[in-house]
């Protein structure tokens, strides 16, 4: 059971459609003549750790979050160099990197200690949305309108391969993390699952009859989720290409899901302005949270599976943590 931890209205000047979170490592070096004078090291290195939120906006704007109990969710950086609203954000393994894609078609990598832009990829128009790193963090990997996944060389900047679905615009995608598949969900409700390593067409999985807005691996990589504008969503045995399971309970389009890291529940976000917390054992839903006003476009679990971040039209950003 998940409750409402804390709410933050006005946390965008417009809809939020994007987020991620992840845990952010720094070292901080504390000089021990400070309070030591005995002991013969001079210093002493400590690595701490931060929970980072970044958020992605219509308004054009990244925001990178610091949450934690005794202070909640605190704005760290903003970062406003896309000049059309933000579609997708996502955060390498060690929350060090933060990639962001927009309308204006343009790919961008930001260091999330300084805010300073790393680098920009221009890509040519309707060939950009939703983005995701490789397990490795070596690449980053998009969807286009005409239904290809382009996958990017996050040290060369380049365009390094191309898995061509030769269906509809790619709305979602996914890489398992094992680093062996990417999954994407088109706009005719079709799901490809391709293998990296070859580049070819592993799997076709059907079920769906409308777009695919969000779709997600299990922490094992042996399961794939998917939610579309059907109000549906199925989860299906990778390996062996087959439905395991059909949810539904939203009363309109289902905009994001995500696994827990224990892969025993996933949340779901959707049009019908509710999140909710699935059994993944049984399909039943364990919770539904009524907190925002307007659509849910992306909802996510912390590393420990213990808290919840949702963002919304009405641009606002909700932390829920487990009872």
């Amino acid at each position: 059971m998940h409750t409402l931890a804390y709410k933050h209205n006005n946390a965008h000047e417009d809809s939020i459609w994007a987020c991620d979170w992840g845990e952010l490592r720094t070292t901080k070096t504390i000089d021990r003549d400070d309070f030591d004078k005995g002991d013969e090291s001079d210093e002493e290195v400590q690595e701490l750790s931060t929970d980072c939120i970044v958020t992605g906006s219509i308004d054009e704007t990244v925001k990178i979050w610091n949450y934690d109990k005794a202070t909640n969710l605190n704005l760290d950086k903003t970062l406003s160099e896309h000049t059309l609203g933000v579609i997708s954000v996502a955060l390498n393994s060690d929350a060090s990197i933060i990639a962001s894609s927009a309308l204006d078609s343009t790919l961008m990598l930001w260091n999330t200690k300084t805010g300073e832009k790393i680098k920009t990829f221009s890509i040519g128009p309707v060939e950009l949305w939703t983005i995701a790193f490789s397990p490795d963090d070596n690449y980053i990997i998009s969807g286009s309108h005409c239904g290809k996944i382009n996958l990017f060389g996050v040290e060369t900047g380049k365009q390094e391969q191309t898995f061509d679905t030769r269906g509809k615009f790619t709305l979602s995608l996914a890489y398992s993390p094992d680093g062996k598949y990417i999954a994407c969900g088109a706009l005719d409700g079709i799901i490809n699952v391709f293998d990296v390593l070859s580049g070819k067409l592993t799997h076709t999985l059907e079920g769906h009859a409308m777009p695919i807005r969000s779709l997600c691996f299990s922490s094992d990589s042996k399961y794939l989720l998917t939610g579309a504008d059907d109000g549906q969503m199925k989860i299906y045995a990778v390996h062996h290409a087959e439905v395991l399971g059909t949810v539904s309970g939203h009363g309109s389009w289902v905009l994001s899901v995500d696994f827990s890291p224990d892969c025993k529940s996933f949340v779901s976000g959707s049009a019908d302005n509710t999140v909710k917390v699935w059994d993944v054992g049984n399909r039943s839903c364990l919770n539904t949270l009524k907190e925002h006003k307007d659509k849910v476009w992306c909802v996510k679990y912390n590393s420990t599976g213990d808290k919840m971040v949702s963002v919304s039209d009405d641009a606002s950003i909700n932390i829920y943590s487990s009872l």
